[in-house]
C-alpha cells in the first residue's frame, strides 16, 4: 500500500480496499432501548422506523456497504425478531461466494450461562466466530444512531499511526460533554484519558469550547481486543467499553488515537445523532422534512439502503370543493393514500392511509397506520398498526393525553396499537344527532 497521507486528524489516502478484507465489523444492537419507550416495547431500538421507509439499523449498515465493509456481524439480544427479519429482507446486497456476509449473533452461552453483559461481554461471548475469520482488525459499532462515516477513512489513520486501538471521536460543546465519554488527547491526537460522562469534562487541545465525544466505534488490532475482551471477562466490571476497557487500556500506555469524526453528510454542521428518548427521535425525524434539512436523505453518491416492501407508489385523491388529499412539507412513502385528508410538516411510512377531513400536523407516522374520518393528530409519534377512529383527537389536550397515551417531557404525544382515543365531543354529538 502506498504511504498514507496523515494530517493532523488524517483525513487522507484512502485504505488499499484489499486490506478491507481483514477488516470485520460488529454492530452491537442488542440494547433495549429503554428511554425510547414504547416504541421499544416489541422490537429493539435498531428496528425502530425513521424517516420513511428505513429501519435506524440501515444508517449503520449503509455506512458500511458505502465504506466497502463486507464482513458484519450484527450482535442481537432484545427483542430482535422484527431486526433479524428486516436484515433478512433488505441486506442480502452481498455475495456469499466472495466472503462476504451479514449475520445476526444472537446469544449463544458459549462462554457461560449469562446473556450479554454489556458491550465489551457481547463482544467476546463472540470471540468464536471472529476468530473463524482470522481478521487483522475488527470495527465495532453501534446500531442506533443517525450519521454517515466512511469507515475506511478511519482505517487508514488506524494502519498510518501504528495504532492498538482507534477511538472516533466529534466534537460537542462543553456543556452537553456530561452525555457522552470524554477523550483527552495530546498535540498528536494519542488519547491519554476517557472518562465516561464526566461532570468536568476535559476540554480538547485547540478550544476550551469543546470537548471530544466518543462515538462508541472504535477500531481494534483483533490481538488486542482478544488479549482486553478475556482479561475484562475475568475481572468484577460492568463489561463496557467506555467504562472499562478503554480507560483501562489508557492507564496502561497502549497506543490508542482518537480519529476526529469526518462527515459524509456534506452539510455545514457535522450531524451524529442519538435517538434514544422520544424527543431526540420526534426532533430528528421533523428535520428531515424541513425545506433544507440538516441530515440529506437524497445524495446519490451516498445511497441509503434498506427493505423495500413491494408496495405501490404513495396516491392522493378526491379534489373537490369540500375535500382534497394533500400533503405539505412531508415525507410520504409507498404504499400510502392521502384520501381527502391534509397532512403537515409530517412523515407517513409505508402503507399510511389518511381518510377524508382527518387533519395529521408535525407527526410521524409509523407503517400501517389509519387515521379515520375527521380526526385530527397534532405533534404524535403513532406506532405502527394503530388506527386512530374517527373524531378522534390526539395533541390538543396533553392532559387526557396523558391519561390514555405516553406524553414525552416536550409534549410529544406517542400513541401504541390498542389504546383508547379522545373523541371530539363535538363529533361525537353530530354523530349522535344523525344516527
Amino acid at each position: 500500500m502506498a504511504a498514507a497521507r496523515v494530517g493532523r486528524w488524517g483525513r487522507g489516502a484512502l485504505v488499499n480496499p484489499t486490506l478491507l478484507r481483514d477488516l470485520v465489523a460488529v454492530l452491537l444492537a442488542g440494547g433495549a432501548g429503554e428511554r425510547l419507550y414504547p416504541l421499544t416495547r416489541h422490537r429493539a431500538k435498531p428496528a425502530v422506523a425513521f424517516g420513511g421507509p428505513y429501519r435506524i439499523v440501515d444508517f449503520t449498515l449503509s455506512n458500511c456497504i458505502n465504506s466497502g465493509l463486507r464482513k458484519i456481524f450484527i450482535a442481537t439480544q432484545y427483542k430482535s425478531l422484527s431486526l433479524a427479519r428486516h436484515v433478512r429482507l433488505g441486506w442480502s446486497v452481498i455475495n456469499s461466494e466472495l466472503g462476504e456476509f451479514i449475520e445476526m449473533l444472537p446469544p449463544q452461552k458459549r462462554v457461560g450461562e449469562h446473556w450479554y453483559l454489556g458491550t465489551a461481554d457481547a463482544v467476546y461471548q463472540n470471540l468464536y466466530s471472529l476468530k473463524q475469520e482470522n481478521p487483522k482488525w475488527v470495527l465495532i459499532l453501534s446500531g442506533d444512531h443517525i450519521y454517515k462515516m466512511d469507515y475506511s477513512k478511519m482505517l487508514d489513520v488506524h494502519i498510518a499511526r501504528g495504532a492498538s486501538v482507534t477511538v472516533a471521536a466529534i466534537e460537542v460543546p462543553c456543556e452537553r460533554a456530561h452525555r457522552f465519554g470524554v477523550i483527552e488527547v495530546d498535540d498528536d491526537r494519542r488519547v491519554v484519558g476517557f472518562e465516561e460522562k464526566p461532570e468536568q469534562p476535559r476540554r480538547a487541545p485547540w478550544s476550551e469550547e469543546v470537548c471530544l465525544g466518543s462515538m462508541g466505534i472504535y477500531i481494534f488490532d483483533f490481538d488486542i481486543l482478544v488479549r482486553e475482551l478475556t482479561r475484562d471477562a475475568q475481572q468484577n466490571t460492568s463489561h463496557d467499553f467506555g467504562h472499562d476497557v478503554l480507560p483501562r487500556l489508557v492507564a496502561a500506555g497502549e497506543h490508542i488515537f482518537a480519529y476526529l469524526f469526518w462527515d459524509e453528510n456534506k452539510k455545514s454542521a457535522q450531524y451524529w445523532r442519538d435517538v434514544g428518548t422520544i424527543d431526540a427521535y420526534y426532533e430528528a425525524s421533523m428535520d428531515l422534512v424541513q425545506v433544507e434539512p440538516v441530515f440529506n436523505l437524497y445524495d446519490p453518491a451516498w445511497p441509503l439502503r434498506t427493505y423495500q416492501p413491494q408496495f405501490p407508489p404513495g396516491k392522493f385523491v378526491f379534489a373537490d370543493e369540500q375535500r382534497r388529499g394533500t400533503a405539505l412539507d412531508s415525507i410520504v412513502s409507498m404504499g400510502c393514500i392521502v384520501s381527502g385528508g391534509l397532512v403537515e410538516r409530517s412523515i407517513l411510512c409505508p402503507n399510511v392511509r389518511v381518510n377524508s377531513y382527518a387533519h395529521v400536523q408535525d407527526s410521524i407516522l409509523l407503517p400501517n397506520v389509519v387515521v379515520h374520518r375527521h380526526a385530527r393528530v397534532r405533534r404524535a409519534i403513532l406506532d405502527r398498526e394503530v388506527v386512530i377512529p374517527a373524531g378522534a383527537v390526539i395533541g390538543y389536550d396533553l392532559g387526557e393525553d396523558r391519561r390514555r397515551h405516553t406524553v414525552s417531557e416536550r409534549g410529544v404525544v406517542v400513541v401504541t396499537a390498542g389504546e383508547e382515543c379522545l373523541i371530539d365531543p363535538q363529533f361525537a354529538d353530530r354523530v349522535a344527532a344523525n344516527s
